[in-house]
């Protein structure tokens, strides 16, 4: 089910690693980049190889960054939210609200990362804009 570069290499959550743990490097390392804008934290909680399955991303604590500096930069009011946390096993699921502006209606994004030897090794993520209305009047969050 789960593709993965990570040693070893198993079909799911590799449930001998402390999910609390793994919590707590994942969610600083969250936290440290997306609400203190601290980019730094990628040196303190990223492998040094920072396997990146977004798209778009190339792998690496140095793209992340690359990509973080100008959004903390061009836009002050830059702001995310965590709504939830679920961690299994290796796995640390975070679900979020990111804005760019005060008013900007924003993106729901759910981060998927990989703890291991105390240091996040993957990342995957979901992301998906906030919509005006919602057809069951329930919010995304």
């Amino acid at each position: 089910m789960f593709f993965t570069v990570s040693a070893p290499r198993l079909p799911g959550p590799d449930r001998r690693v402390s999910a609390a743990a793994g919590k707590r490097v994942a969610l600083a390392l969250f936290t440290g980049v997306t609400v203190d804008h601290d980019l730094t934290a990628y040196d303190r909680y990223a492998a040094e190889y920072y396997c990146q399955h977004t798209p778009t991303m190339p792998n690496g604590t140095a793209a992340a960054k690359e990509f973080f500096a100008p959004i903390i930069t061009n836009y002050p009011d830059f702001s995310v939210s965590v709504k939830r946390i679920v961690a299994e096993g290796d796995y640390v699921t975070i679900h979020s609200h990111f804005k760019m502006t005060v008013e900007d209606p924003g993106l729901a994004i759910v981060d998927l990362l990989r703890v291991r030897g105390g240091k996040v090794v993957e990342h995957w993520d979901v992301v998906q804009p906030v919509p005006a209305t919602s057809a069951n009047g329930n919010t995304m969050f």
